[in-house]
């Protein structure tokens, strides 16, 4: 599958693949928040757009298109603007993307990487046909809060999806004891959890050396038995995207 960035002539972008690491993970204990397999895979699971120069912006709390202050810094100008009203903060990205027949684009601000006074809105674009270029908003959540993007900083996160999957999709509600064999994985794994977390708190125990159960990580089941390789990842390995050469 092909993802391309047609950049408007006369502008450039920043698009690079989402990295693993967040400022935050990093702060916690041991960096004990990478030990979560899924939020390892949900920031990596795309490509980040980035600004091309910090600013600051304030929202005074109204309606109109001048409730938005926006300092740029010296002799720059910033990447977005007041555009919409509302306490809306509008960035233009500066390219046309394009993604083969069946499959669109997810546009949503960076994950995991929560920013303080303002939130990112998520849209889904057609660009398996679109030729109109399309904008990353982000509202402020309180109003008289300044709020500073950073050159460098991601803005915009992207990833594609296949158009009409979930449409297609079959939702159901059953009680885990209709699958007999999964219940009973569970309970395995229930069980066990609860012993680690018991000899989690024993001085010397294996527990403690261990620090958390791998099982999920390793891509084992409850009993030790690997998973099918395809079915497991550790890490996500994105291509950056190449200038074609003119």
């Amino acid at each position: 599958m092909k993802l391309i960035a047609h950049v408007i002539d006369g502008h450039h972008v920043d698009i690079r693949p989402a990295p693993v690491e967040r400022d935050w993970m990093e702060a916690t204990s041991q960096r004990f928040a990478y030990r979560c397999l899924p939020l390892n895979i949900a920031n990596a699971y795309g490509w980040e757009v980035l600004c091309n120069a910090s600013f600051l912006a304030m929202w005074t709390g109204g309606s109109g298109i001048d409730a938005i202050v926006i300092e740029p810094e010296p002799g720059t100008i910033a990447p977005a603007v007041s555009h919409f009203g509302h306490g809306i903060l509008t960035f233009h990205l500066p390219c046309l993307f394009r993604t083969e027949p069946g499959a669109e684009l997810m546009v949503q601000g960076p994950i995991n990487r929560p920013k303080d006074g303002i939130a990112a809105l998520s849209g889904i674009i057609e660009t398996d046909w679109s030729p109109y270029s399309f904008t990353m908003n982000w509202i402020f959540t309180r109003p008289d809060t300044p709020v500073r993007f950073e050159k460098g900083e991601p803005y915009c996160h992207i990833f594609p999806v296949s158009c009409g999957a979930l449409e297609g999709l079959e939702p159901k509600l059953e009680v885990l004891s209709a699958d007999p064999e999964l219940k009973r994985q569970h309970d395995a794994w229930t069980a066990s959890r609860a012993r680690f977390n018991i000899d989690l708190k024993q001085p010397g125990s294996d527990a403690q050396s261990d620090k958390w159960q791998k099982l999920y990580y390793r891509g084992l089941a409850p009993d030790g038995a690997p998973t099918p390789a395809q079915a497991h990842r550790t890490r996500l390995r994105l291509k950056t995207f190449k200038t074609k050469p003119r």
